[in-house]
């Protein structure tokens, strides 16, 4: 699309048209009624929005009839450009889905920059095959077991603060495991394989249980009541429900001390988990510092659910 063409519309409408590639590319559809929803305009509005799109950039949507829907097109070619971080943002959290220009911040700020982002183009088949609910099949590389072809069933991306994971069912190792989305490569969404009932999330044991984790001032470290300040922490400590499927990605992010003796030393370590054995059973314990499988606990019971 021409710069010219987009220059000729007011701002509200490029932020709708930004907000239909953003649907249609990610998820996969958008309907006239999400139009609607997001941005309180009348149905004859967002009728002629899309229809605009339609005009501005041939080829990138047609209508389902059966769906009643307009769905990613074959020819497919992004007229906007959006930064990595605007579509997670939006992807995660549910806004920054207008167009993708820099706005100035009402006060200087400063955010370290990631390393890494995935491929849009890459995430978005991943997204996609998340909201159908079908599957994804996959050239993935891994540092145990180099380049495979798997069929996986995706359902919910995980931030573990370095890098972003998709969480699926694996049919080749039939088993549940996060797979890291700068490791995908020719992924395509097969929209006619259905999901088995053993393949979702509600079969997840890692994903659906809820660890209760209680997190103090480390006992070696000077001054704790400066760490129930930074941390807000009410009587002395930090509680917080996880995922046990994310739970050690987010202690070794937080650098939380798992020891059950508190022995890690240095000054990162100001958090220390008060009970080690409320991670018993999580697979990913192992990512967390200091963690030690208790000794009555089988043989392999806290394996790293990576890839």
């Amino acid at each position: 699309m021409p710069n010219e063409q987009l220059a000729d519309l007011t701002q509200p409408q490029r932020d709708r048209l930004a907000f239909v590639e953003l649907r249609v590319l990610f998820i996969g559809e958008i309907r006239r009624q999400d139009l609607v929803s997001r941005f309180g305009i009348q149905s004859a509005a967002a009728t002629r929005d899309l229809a605009l799109y339609k005009e501005l950039a041939p080829g990138n949507i047609d209508y389902d009839p059966k769906g009643k829907s307009y769905v990613l097109g074959p020819d497919f070619k992004p007229v906007f450009d959006f930064p990595p971080e605007r579509v997670l943002s939006w992807l995660t959290q549910g806004f920054g889905d207008g167009e993708p220009t820099r706005l100035k911040p009402w006060v200087a700020s400063e955010i370290p920059s990631r390393l890494a982002y995935p491929d849009l183009d890459i995430l978005a088949c991943v997204t996609r095959a998340i909201h159908q609910e079908c599957l994804l099949r996959i050239e993935y590389h891994s540092i145990s077991s180099g380049r495979t072809e798997r069929e996986i069933a995706p359902f919910a991306l995980i931030d573990n603060g370095l890098l972003w994971h998709v969480r699926a069912f694996d049919r080749k190792t039939q088993d549940f495991r996060d797979f890291v989305i700068t490791r995908i490569k020719r992924p395509k969404v097969l929209k006619d394989a259905g999901v088995e009932g053993h393949e979702r999330p509600d079969q997840d044991i890692q994903w659906t249980r809820i660890v209760e984790l209680e997190l103090v001032p480390h006992p070696d470290q000077p001054r704790p009541e400066i760490t129930e300040m930074d941390y807000g922490m009410q009587g002395g400590a930090l509680r917080m429900k996880l995922r046990a499927a994310t739970a050690g990605y987010i202690l070794r992010k937080w650098s939380v001390d798992c020891s059950p003796d508190h022995s890690l030393r240095g000054h990162e370590y100001r958090l220390w988990l008060k009970d080690h054995l409320a991670l018993y059973g999580v697979k990913n314990a192992i990512l967390a510092p200091g963690y030690r499988i208790p000794e009555a606990a089988p043989s392999g019971r806290a394996g790293a659910a990576t890839n």
